[in-house]
């Protein structure tokens, strides 16, 4: 049976959190979720349209970032239906509530990809790394250990990303 709570249509859940703190959890995740699902389609994207000497080590690496963001936001997409919630995930939604810049639809170069690519896969981690402390806040260890190993894994693909863009000066 579902209630509305805080416009969030909600279903019953035993986790242990009060339904305030699960309404504010699941409003956080859900503005994770439009972000990283903003990153999958951006990334994609990329691979789709990379030119370039590097373009099979860059089209190969943006498949394999994909394919990691793509498990993020399962990740959290499941979390918020786990307190109730509804995952926030159309194409739709996420346009319309995406926190990461718009991809230069003009970029074809190997080298542009990896930079717009950077700014965004740090701009997600960078706000999942707040995501952290706003879950544990409210009381909610889970969530903050999902974004957690969000971030480590964001964090490893920004490492795999930016090694293209540093040279020794």
């Amino acid at each position: 049976m579902a209630t509305a709570t805080h416009s969030e249509v909600r279903f019953s859940s035993s986790v242990d959190l009060s339904d305030d703190a699960k309404s504010k959890i699941i409003e956080l995740c859900n503005a994770r979720l439009a972000a990283t699902i903003d990153l999958f389609t951006q990334v994609k994207h990329a691979h789709w349209n990379v030119k370039g000497q590097q373009f099979f080590q860059l089209h190969e690496l943006f498949d394999d970032i994909a394919e990691h963001v793509e498990d993020f936001g399962d990740l959290i997409a499941e979390r918020i239906t786990q307190l109730g919630g509804v995952a926030h995930g159309t194409a739709r939604q996420v346009a319309k509530k995406s926190s990461i810049e718009e991809y230069d639809l003009e970029a074809v170069k190997g080298m542009d990809h990896v930079r717009a690519l950077s700014e965004r896969l740090a701009a997600v981690a960078n706000a999942s790394r707040e995501a952290i402390d706003k879950a544990d806040k409210l009381g909610d260890k889970a969530t903050s250990d999902l974004f957690t190993e969000v971030v480590r894994g964001a964090d490893k693909d920004l490492w795999f990303l930016e090694a293209h863009l540093q040279d020794k000066q």
